[in-house]
């Protein structure tokens, strides 16, 4: 590579144009807005929630809509309290095999820079794509094929923020109509900004539903910072001290980031989570409840096991003693055993809903003496196709001796098993059913549905989610 990263990045950020982006790319960004502004205002239950924007609401300077709050705030806090709310359920999307959750920092990105910066719908839609393949692409730099793990993850850290970071800064440079040097100096300010460390997942604590909000407000900062006159360094993606040599050692795949740009959309890889909780589980909630539908009663399991790949029995089986324990729903979001249990009771909605996610559940006894006999171990056959799927395994010894076995290979909302338009929306209306009108709801799912081919309808749109009720529940 004899160009700087930064500037090939720049330079096809640039020159996207909405004719350019694919039809199915087009509409899978779509549902990707979609899908996050229903995450985002289910996600108006949580203290933290309330916490964020009660934070942002403090300042001034009313540039764009954060949900929630019917008047604008500041552009960098309407990002940071969306990006917030996008995360804080573990309902947003996943790429595979990067295992980034793009859409939770690049959305709240996008539509604050648009109204920020006065951009029409095709611009935004473009600036989105680029964005989010720049982010999905620097994911894919720090996937490691032979161990078929993230490497960021391997160190600790949140790979989601990381490259949000710099993903949000390309599509806020483009909102802010700089040149292609501009949007490479906003990439390179980003990179400074980029972090997150992901030991709450295994430890506890609410600090990574900050992350993507830390990420799209920094993203936004860093546009208006390239715009002041601020730079970076043009290696600033693959230089000795660059992004990938400060996180990823010698352990990363650099030309991931460039090679098929603008011919190969990673985005068609993308995974929209059917269940609100880590996507590490959902293959375990669906064995586990076609082990129920099949008829066990989970007064017939003796032991129970989650078979899993290796990769991710850090997050979902260890501390063990802590995962058979949660003492919140969203510890329980990370517990395999207690994914056990919402597969084996029946879980609310199809499979399981944040219903099955709160603090009464996790705590609930009957729940404690399932998981208390749940183990955790690593499976060959799934470690052999994760990162690319998230597959998972329970098998139950029973209490007349038998052993039963159910396997999902492939995971429910992944290309090979792709949530229809229906459900897509059905979901979106679980998510917002009590907190947007059902008229609000319609005009939301009809704008989204048609981005890009009006002038600049994202302000309206914001102002409808800035309106969801967020009465405690």
């Amino acid at each position: 590579m004899t160009e700087p990263i930064a500037h090939t990045v720049a330079a096809f950020a640039h020159n996207l144009g909405l004719a350019d982006l694919p039809a199915d790319v087009v509409e899978n960004l779509r549902a990707r807005i979609l899908d996050t502004l229903g995450v985002s205002v289910a996600a108006l239950d949580l203290d933290t929630s309330r916490a964020a924007l009660t934070y942002v609401s403090a300042n001034g300077s009313p540039q764009a809509h954060a949900i929630g709050l019917p008047g604008p705030v500041s552009a960098v806090d309407a990002a940071f309290a969306n990006g917030v709310l996008a995360h804080s359920l573990d309902y947003d999307d996943t790429h595979l095999p990067s295992v980034l959750h793009p859409s939770a920092t690049l959305v709240p990105t996008v539509l604050a820079a648009a109204e920020r910066f006065g951009a029409d719908d095709a611009k935004a839609m473009a600036a989105f794509a680029a964005g989010i393949e720049t982010c999905i692409r620097l994911g894919m730099a720090g996937y490691d094929p032979a161990s078929g793990d993230s490497v960021y993850f391997r160190h600790g850290q949140h790979a989601t923020s990381i490259c949000g970071t710099v993903g949000g800064a390309v599509a806020a440079a483009v909102l802010a109509d700089l040149d292609p040097g501009g949007i490479a100096a906003a990439v390179g300010l980003a990179a400074s900004m980029a972090s997150g460390v992901i030991e709450a997942n295994r430890a506890g604590g609410t600090v990574k539903r900050i992350h993507c909000g830390w990420a799209a407000q920094s993203a936004v900062r860093a546009a208006e910072l390239s715009l002041a006159g601020f730079t970076g360094p043009p290696t600033v993606i693959e230089g000795r001290f660059g992004l990938l040599q400060a996180f990823l050692r010698d352990d990363s795949r650099p030309e991931a980031v460039i090679d098929g740009l603008g011919r190969e959309w990673l985005t068609r890889d993308l995974f929209v989570k059917p269940y609100p909780a880590n996507h590490f589980l959902h293959a375990v909630i669906d064995a586990a409840d076609a082990l129920r539908r099949a008829g066990l009663r989970p007064a017939d399991a003796a032991e129970i096991t989650v078979l899993a790949p290796g990769p991710v029995i850090r997050t979902i089986g260890e501390p063990i003693e802590v995962k058979r324990t949660p003492k919140t729903g969203y510890q329980a979001q990370f517990s395999g055993p207690y994914a056990v249990t919402v597969g084996l009771l029946g879980g609310s909605g199809l499979g399981a809903a944040r219903a099955d996610f709160t603090d009464a559940r996790a705590q609930d006894p009957l729940r404690r003496d399932i998981m208390a006999k749940v183990t955790v171990v690593e499976d060959p056959e799934c470690t052999r196709v994760f990162p690319h799927q998230f597959p998972a395994a329970v098998r139950v010894r029973t209490v007349d001796g038998r052993e039963l076995v159910e396997r999902v290979m492939y995971t429910r909302g992944g290309p090979q098993r792709r949530l229809s338009p229906d459900e897509l929306h059905r979901k979106f209306r679980d998510n917002v059913v009590g907190r947007l009108d059902p008229e609000a709801r319609d005009r939301v799912i009809a704008v989204v549905a048609r981005l890009g081919e009006d002038d600049s309808t994202i302000p309206g749109l914001m102002r409808d989610v800035g309106r969801a009720d967020v009465t405690p529940r």
